[in-house]
């Protein structure tokens, strides 16, 4: 479950689709963290993606430590709750919600792909509360229902590719144009689930047009370092624009202990802090 005193934790994810549902998946950003002493080119090189198998699943566990308090990412397909943040039902592996349309899309594929599911019923509920905090058309059994559809592979599938689509892959993407690695791509993922990718000052686009003011990435010549300093920065004014994010330790005790540590390939063993919980993974 997410976790219960840091709503963080929770809107995290409903920010960014919030602004997703409005704008659709923009392409997000990913930043790549280097020693200062490395070239540019040489931490592209010497890192694999985040969309290395291996890594993805680390990128998985990572979010899931801020937003579900756990490391079993993979336990969150059945999880469904309003955290009263005014954006509906939140739901799933990825935070997905009633009010930001992101909830709508996923139960629309699910029944493009298996018609007459057990959610296929409210997708006209969906379609009216998208944008408000309704649950008009979804109590008393919408929940209930999202669970029971989470047990269906095709359900956990259609779960895996919108947040893909939406999210991952335009974060990874925006990453390696910047000139990115591992961990900056992470960055920018961490960001865009949190933040979305619309027009809001606290956009992924906007806090990544926030950092460039700052410094430039390595694909510019910049320093990695000091670009993934800046685009943090930048990160904490955002979440400190709304107070279910104002907690920023998934940033100052998660992401820039790995930048501290040098670790810029999100390199295993990794350990980290979210909302003074311990994590580690091997």
């Amino acid at each position: 479950m997410r976790h219960p005193n840091n709503p963080t934790t929770t809107p995290a994810t409903t920010s960014r689709r919030t602004l997703l549902a409005l704008l659709g998946a923009s392409a997000a950003g990913a930043v790549l963290l280097r020693p200062a002493h490395a070239s540019a080119a040489s931490a592209a090189v010497s890192c694999v993606g985040l969309d290395d198998p291996a890594k993805k699943e680390i990128a998985m566990k990572l979010v899931s430590s801020a937003e579900n308090s756990s490391l079993d990412w993979k336990a969150q397909y059945k999880y469904i709750e309003d955290i009263g943040d005014g954006r509906g039902y939140t739901a799933g592996i990825i935070g997905f919600c009633s009010g930001t349309g992101d909830m709508l899309d996923l139960v629309q594929l699910y029944t493009d792909r298996k018609p007459g599911n057990v959610l296929a019923k409210y997708l006209p509920a969906l379609r009216r509360v998208d944008g408000t905090d309704s649950h008009s058309g979804l109590d008393p059994n919408f929940p209930a229902d999202w669970r029971k559809a989470a047990q269906d592979t095709a359900f956990q599938q259609a779960q895996n590719d919108e947040r893909d689509r939406v999210y991952f892959n335009p974060a990874v993407q925006q990453g390696k144009t910047d000139g990115l690695g591992t961990l900056g791509q992470f960055a920018y993922y961490d960001a865009i689930v949190m933040h979305g990718d619309g027009d809001d000052s606290t956009s992924f686009r906007n806090i990544r047009k926030r950092a460039l003011g700052n410094a430039k990435p390595p694909a510019q010549g910049g320093n990695e370092v000091t670009y993934l300093n800046a685009f943090l920065d930048a990160r904490v004014w955002a979440m400190k624009q709304e107070e279910a994010h104002s907690d920023t330790t998934r940033v100052d005790t998660e992401q820039r202990v790995f930048v501290r540590n040098g670790n810029l390939c999100l390199n295993t063993p990794l350990d980290w802090k979210v909302y003074g919980d311990s994590y580690h993974i091997g």
